[in-house]
């Protein structure tokens, strides 16, 4: 069984390359894209549209409700699921296609095995987060896990708030539970990244800002709003329609932050992908 990798940056055109290797080698898709996998935001998350689905089976893709829980472990135990089916049924190769890279590093190299939060710990963590702020989680995790504290990216919010529930729920520091061991994989892996012009990938990004808001952005959103809470909607798009809506900012100032903010996360990804030597670049 080979697994095919397909990613790259926001915007590059992996879903249209994907549907077309799959089409040609008569396999299906895996989506690996921690927000496609969330119902009633098709247009923020870019899913692949009804055309491309009906053309090529995609996996992982609109299955959950926006208040549901989904990580990289989950992507990790379901991708490598969803492979061993089509193994048995006869498949000699599946794509794997997304941006989000975690995801790709759970199913290829696998993940540590971090405890699965409990309800109750997770609302503590975020209440307390609520409460005192950031400021408090990372002196919290200082506290308790200096060496983690000491590399972690003190900006990433919602990475600090999950480190401290595996404390709490583990009662162990992350930085114990990390082994950073590769985990054996019953297939053969070829990953490929598409890799643009940084001129040519901010333009196709802002092009698809406009195309979002053309084909009804706004009023997804609006109907979205009572959920604004959910870790699903803390996602660029929403974020600045949010924003929008509360009177920070107006229409105009909201669509060009938005493809500010795309760029902003297409840079990461790509920083993301020189760090990874197996991947093969296609131009």
């Amino acid at each position: 069984m080979k697994v095919i990798v397909l990613t790259g940056p926001t915007a590059s055109g992996k879903s249209a390359l994907a549907v077309k290797w799959a089409q040609q080698w008569g396999c299906e898709i895996i989506s690996a894209d921690s927000r496609q996998v969330y119902r009633h935001m098709p247009i923020c998350t870019a899913v692949p549209s009804a055309e491309e689905r009906a053309l090529v089976p995609h996996h992982l893709v609109e299955f959950l409700e926006p208040a549901d829980y989904y990580s990289a472990a989950c992507f990790e135990e379901d991708s490598l699921r969803l492979i061993a089916g089509m193994k048995r049924r006869g498949m000699d190769r599946v794509i794997v296609c997304g941006g989000s890279m975690m995801y790709i590093d759970a199913l290829t190299r696998g993940l540590d095995s971090l405890p699965t939060i409990s309800p109750e710990v997770r609302a503590e963590t975020l209440q307390f987060f609520e409460d005192k702020g950031i400021e408090a989680v990372r002196a919290e995790l200082q506290r308790l896990d200096p060496i983690y504290y000491a590399e972690a990216d003190l900006q990433n919010h919602r990475r600090l708030i999950h480190a401290l529930e595996i404390i709490r729920q583990s009662g162990r520091p992350v930085s114990e539970l990390r082994t950073g061991q590769r985990k054996p994989r019953p297939f053969e892996i070829e990953k490929y990244a598409i890799d643009l012009p940084r001129e040519e990938l901010f333009d196709r990004i802002n092009r698809r800002v406009d195309s979002m808001v053309s084909a009804g952005l706004e009023e997804e959103a609006r109907r979205l709003l009572p959920l604004r809470g959910e870790n699903a909607l803390n996602t660029v798009g929403f974020k600045e329609m949010f924003a929008w809506f509360d009177g920070l900012m107006d229409r105009t100032t909201a669509i060009e932050r938005m493809k500010k903010n795309t760029r902003v996360y297409a840079k990461k990804q790509l920083t993301w992908l020189k760090r990874d030597p197996e991947i093969r670049r296609l131009s």
